[in-house]
């Protein structure tokens, strides 16, 4: 019934280039700055970013057991002390 009608895609030529074998290959990157120190700074900064994060983590999990210990705690004395009164 209600069909939407999709845009005609514009064909695209298919491009082949030839490429002499008797050329040397291009270098990787230019003769300029290095990249390994910049490298190695994203290495580190993604390091210090699990460790810290895994730190946070860890932190949150003891205040989270300790919260529900002090809970549990205050349920027994507080049965505790309500049982002492009844009688």
């Amino acid at each position: 019934m209600l069909r939407p009608k999709l845009p005609d895609t514009p064909h695209v030529p298919s491009i082949t280039t030839h490429i002499p074998q008797d050329h040397a290959p291009a270098p990787a990157h230019p003769a300029g700055r290095p990249v390994a120190p910049y490298v190695g700074v994203g290495v580190g900064a993604v390091a210090a970013v699990v460790v810290v994060g895994v730190v946070l983590t860890a932190l949150l999990a003891a205040v989270a057991v300790s919260a529900i210990s002090v809970a549990i705690a205050a349920v027994v004395l507080r049965s505790l002390v309500t049982g002492a009164n009844r009688r």
